[in-house]
């Protein structure tokens, strides 16, 4: 688990993060959300120990970072890709860093396999693309098998293909108990893969919540397409009435209301769904249309 609490801090008279508060949780992808300059990189850097906060503070599985007794097999982070020398190729990056911290070679020939780097891991970093450094740099995190993954901005460069691997790798990791927390501005696919999400403005909490409960604060019409569209259009009242062009309606009323109307009056339906919000409508709401980068 990750706790932030109360976290404040300031850099000379700008305040970047302001009494900010949330739990990312075990066993849940929590997306780490927020305009340009909101906060985001000095809240990971805080958790991680690299900032020191004027005030409140935060944890990892219930201790500071720097009281950790063993934090590479506690916190994997991977905070921006390019880490590695330009000279050693991916294998010997990571050997380096499993030497130091007592990590066997077979671990890092595992994480190679996992980051879907094996076959390039003889290859110098210099000749690595942005998203194979990306892949290294999450190798080099779960080097010591952690319980709590700290990523920022992990799917930059990724090509498609990746994007999904990355989203499905997290999932798989936070299905195993672990907690995961992402900071990224890609927000559809954001959407696609984290439980819940925590959004703050100027150094703020603005929203923390399930996905889908975020989600549905945009919520918009009934969607309704039925043989019998004129007569629900008269048993819906007042409420406004969308004819869409492949016919069906968007009903400005609960579903559950427009479900017992066309159950009363034997209005048969074919379809009855919500037109749900989108993360990027929530967040455009939220941050008063800030640029999510």
């Amino acid at each position: 688990m990750i706790e932030v609490a109360g976290l404040t801090k300031r850099y000379g008279s700008v305040l970047a993060v302001d009494d900010l508060s949330f739990v990312a949780r075990p066993g849940l992808v929590t997306g780490f959300l927020g305009p340009n300059g909101a906060g985001k990189s000095t809240t990971l850097r805080a958790i991680l120990g690299l900032v020191r906060p004027d005030s409140g503070g935060t944890s990892i599985l219930g201790r500071r970072y720097r009281d950790l007794e063993a934090p590479i097999h506690a916190v994997g982070a991977v905070l921006e890709a390019g880490d590695a020398h330009p000279g050693r190729s991916g294998r010997n990056h990571l050997r380096t860093l499993a030497t130091a911290a007592g990590v066997s070679r077979g671990r890092v020939e595992e994480v190679l396999e996992l980051v879907e780097l094996t076959g390039a891991a003889r290859r110098r970093a210099k000749g690595y693309s942005l998203g194979m450094r990306q892949r290294l740099g999450l190798a080099a995190g779960l080097l010591g098998d952690p319980q709590v993954l700290v990523l920022d901005e992990p799917a930059n460069g990724l090509d498609p293909q990746g994007i999904r691997w990355l989203r499905d790798l997290l999932r798989s990791l936070a299905a195993e108990g672990r907690t995961v927390l992402v900071s990224s501005h890609v927000l559809a696919e954001v959407a696609q893969t984290v439980d819940e999400v925590v959004i703050i403005r100027h150094g703020r909490l603005v929203r923390h919540g399930k996905l889908a409960d975020i989600q549905a604060l945009t919520a918009g019409s009934t969607i309704v397409r039925s043989p019998d569209a004129a007569k629900l259009v008269e048993l819906v009242g007042h409420a406004d009435v969308e004819r869409m062009s492949d016919g069906r309606l968007a009903i400005s009323l609960p579903p559950e209301r427009v479900g017992e109307l066309a159950a009363a009056n034997g209005v048969v339906l074919h379809e009855l769904t919500v037109e749900r919000g989108t993360l990027e409508d929530v967040f455009l709401e939220l941050t008063g249309g800030d640029d999510p980068t």
